[in-house]
C-alpha cells in the first residue's frame, strides 16, 4: 500500500520534533510490545504532562498505537505506518522526479566557445593596437 502525501506530511510533521522523534526511536528499539506511558517518560526523562502531549501527537499521526493495560496505557510503534513512511521517502526522494512527472527539458543549443587566438591572430591584434596610437 502506498502512503498518501497527506499521511506522509502528518507523520513527518510529528517526527520533526526532538522529543517525539526520541519516543518513536525508543518504541521501535523496544519492539512491537512497546512500553507503558510511565516507562517512556522515565526513560526519556520527561514530565508526565510533556510525555502525554507528545504521545497524543504521535498517536494522531498514526505512528504509535495506545492500548489500555489496567490503569496504564501501553504505546506500541505502528511498524506498518513507519515502513510505509520510509517507502514513501525512498520512492519520492531517492531519484528525483519520475519520468512521468519530470519536466521536459527545453531544446537549447550549447553555447559556442569563443575562438582561441592563434599566434598569427595575436600578432595581428598587437600590430593593429600599435597603429591606432
Amino acid at each position: 500500500m502506498t502512503m498518501k502525501i497527506t499521511a506522509a506530511t502528518r507523520a513527518l510533521t510529528a517526527l520533526a520534533q526532538e522529543t517525539r522523534l526520541g519516543i518513536v526511536r525508543l518504541l521501535v528499539k523496544v519492539g512491537p510490545d512497546g512500553l507503558v506511558a510511565g516507562q517512556i517518560a522515565l526513560r526519556l526523562k520527561l514530565a508526565p504532562a510533556t510525555s502525554s502531549f507528545h504521545l497524543s501527537q504521535l498517536t494522531q499521526a498514526g505512528l504509535i498505537k495506545p492500548s489500555r493495560e489496567g490503569r496504564s496505557i501501553r504505546y506500541s510503534p505502528v511498524l506498518a505506518t513507519i515502513g510505509e513512511l520510509l517507502a514513501f521517502l525512498e520512492e519520492n526522494l531517492s531519484g528525483g522526479p519520475t519520468e512521468k512527472s519530470a519536466p521536459k527539458p527545453a531544446a537549447k543549443s550549447a553555447p559556442k566557445a569563443a575562438p582561441k587566438d592563434t599566434p598569427k591572430a595575436a600578432a595581428k591584434k598587437k600590430k593593429a593596437g600599435r597603429k591606432s596610437r
